[in-house]
């Protein structure tokens, strides 16, 4: 045991005639107890379906827990009702364009996708606003629109409608930042009211098999015991990604992604686990991508950088030049860290430094979203503090000396010390004129929302820039690439079968969300385009099971 979590063991499935112990029967088994499971299991119990829900942690919540909950559910309730039309093909075009970008044929009825990726395309379009106002009627998840967050990408010419697609839990706070705490709570409450019998501290470790058939799981407690869950209907998994096994990421991701901020029980089991009966992986190489602070990589109460705050701060390389605008959404913003230099053989901007001035952390500190520039009395060991920019550099040696064990020895370049003077000048002439001539900070709607707070500033040109003090004392922090969560796994079917590898269901199993692959390829469409597709998957997946197991008895 660690943690309270029983450790994983072999995901060799055993066959139904295996003596057990202790056995359970159920209708249904949903294995994971996050934003995937715990809709899954509410659509079930809906349906009149019994439901075990096996979680692996000692709490419900998962990744959900820490998010926004934003979820984006295109041509929702509220956006037909202001008129706000949003119509299947616009929708499919503005997906199509950003997940396959070089496949995006607009003349095309599939707009270039897969037979597979549209469908599942379709299935989110289709699906996502029933499930949401499902969920709203059973007040398992009230949400309230947000009519004025557009999409991430809603300047491409693709996007019809780049506003109006974003729900969050009607609780959340204005800001929003605790929308999971907020979602979980209600989908827990509603699971306890609604007799979901939820049992956390259970790791499921492989399957139970009749023929070709999954009729369960074993799992093991947090106690040791193992426990088998017979399923009369069907077993699906939501048990997120694998962020938190190196091995997993090292073999797939194709980039240096340190650990992120998914929960850290999320360690890819459905992808042992699913491939002892054939399953197909598919998107493996792909994950929700986010800034994170190196120094808390892997820590469990980490939260990725979803909105760099400050106005008076920028990114630096180890040469001391910027490379990036710095109020990018964070998914895309994550792969400057990946960027690979053939000639030397490094991944250059593998460690960017965040600089920041009195002013930004007297007036942008805040404990949401994941912002580095934090309020006193929090937890600040991940800023470098110096009276001057040459002492600050000084500083970010000896924090980087202490962690060339994960870097491979990066350290700064000689000439930083020399550049940075330089290169916060030249911000600080794009920030006197509103322009950002280099990266273009603050041109699209997206940036002005991920901003964070920042003064009032007569005449200010740009919310997003005001020029760095010439004078100390001078903020730093160290910056690398981590998952939000990774989003490859079995492939599924658009009713959340698990395929093999002729694309075929495999008899009882099914799954739901970041542990299953996503149709997205590397795209992040919107925020909340985690968790909008996967309640429309959850919905589907349920209905699967209560219907494929009404026509097995008939």
């Amino acid at each position: 045991m660690t943690n309270q979590v029983a450790l994983r063991e072999s995901a060799r499935p055993v066959p139904a005639t295996a003596v057990a112990t202790t056995v359970v029967e159920t209708d249904v088994v949903v294995v994971g107890g996050g934003g995937a499971g715990l809709p899954t299991a509410l659509f079930s119990r809906w349906l009149g379906d019994d439901v075990v829900l096996l979680e692996k942690a000692p709490e419900l919540g998962g990744t959900a827990k820490k998010a926004a909950f934003w979820y984006w559910v295109p041509n929702n309730v509220p956006m037909r009702q202001k008129g706000i039309e949003d119509r299947y093909e616009d929708y499919l075009h503005y997906v199509a364009r950003l997940s396959q970008p070089s496949r995006y044929d607009p003349t095309s009825a599939t707009a270039g996708l897969s037979e597979w990726e549209e469908s599942m395309a379709r299935a989110i379009y289709e699906s996502a606003s029933p499930a949401a106002e499902l969920l709203q009627e059973r007040k398992a998840l009230v949400y309230r629109h947000c009519p004025d967050v557009p999409d991430y990408w809603s300047q491409l010419p693709e996007d019809k409608a780049p506003y109006g697609r974003v729900l969050v839990p009607a609780d959340a706070r204005e800001s929003m930042s605790d929308g999971g705490e907020c979602a979980v709570r209600d989908m827990s409450a509603a699971a306890d009211r609604d007799g979901v019998d939820v049992r956390t501290g259970h790791r499921v470790q492989r399957l139970v098999t009749d023929g070709d058939r999954v009729v369960g799981v074993e799992a093991t407690s947090a106690a040791g015991e193992r426990v088998r869950v017979l399923a009369r209907k069907g077993v699906v998994f939501a048990t997120g990604g694998f962020t938190h096994d190196d091995e997993l990421r090292g073999n797939h991701l194709g980039v240096p992604a340190y650990r992120g901020c998914a929960a850290a029980t999320n360690e890819g089991d459905f992808v042992r686990i699913s491939t002892g009966v054939g399953a197909q992986l598919g998107n493996m190489n792909y994950a929700w991508m986010c800034p994170v602070p190196l120094e808390r990589s892997g820590r469990p109460d980490l939260v990725g950088m979803f909105s760099v705050a400050g106005d008076s701060t920028v990114f630096v390389n180890r040469h001391g030049r910027r490379v990036v605008n710095e109020k990018t959404p964070y998914n895309e913003l994550a792969q400057t860290f990946f960027a690979w230099d053939g000639a030397s053989g490094t991944y250059p901007n593998l460690v960017l430094v965040q600089i920041w001035d009195q002013r930004a952390q007297d007036a942008s500190a805040s404990d949401e979203y994941g912002r580095l520039i934090v309020p006193p009395g929090s937890d600040d060991s991940h800023v470098i503090k110096g009276e001057t920019l040459k002492e600050l550099g000084a500083r970010i040696e000896e924090r980087l000396a202490g962690q060339a064990a994960r870097t491979g020895g990066f350290m700064l370049a000689d000439d930083f010390a020399a550049n940075l003077p330089g290169t916060i000048d030249r911000f600080n002439g794009f920030a006197r004129a509103g322009v950002d001539e280099d990266f273009h900070r603050g041109e699209t709607a997206i940036e002005l929302v991920f901003n964070g707070p920042v003064p009032e500033e007569p005449g200010r040109a740009n919310p997003t820039m005001w020029p760095i003090s010439e004078t100390g004392p001078y903020y730093a922090a160290l910056v690398t690439g981590g998952t939000l969560d990774t989003k490859g796994g079995p492939r599924t079917d658009p009713d959340g079968r698990v395929l093999d590898d002729q694309g075929t269901p495999v008899p009882g199993l099914y799954g739901v969300g970041n542990c299953v692959a996503s149709a997205s390829g590397r795209a992040y469409w919107a925020g909340g385009a985690t968790l909008g597709p996967i309640i429309a998957f959850a919905h589907r997946a349920a209905g699967a099971v209560h219907a494929d197991a009404q026509s097995q008895t008939h």
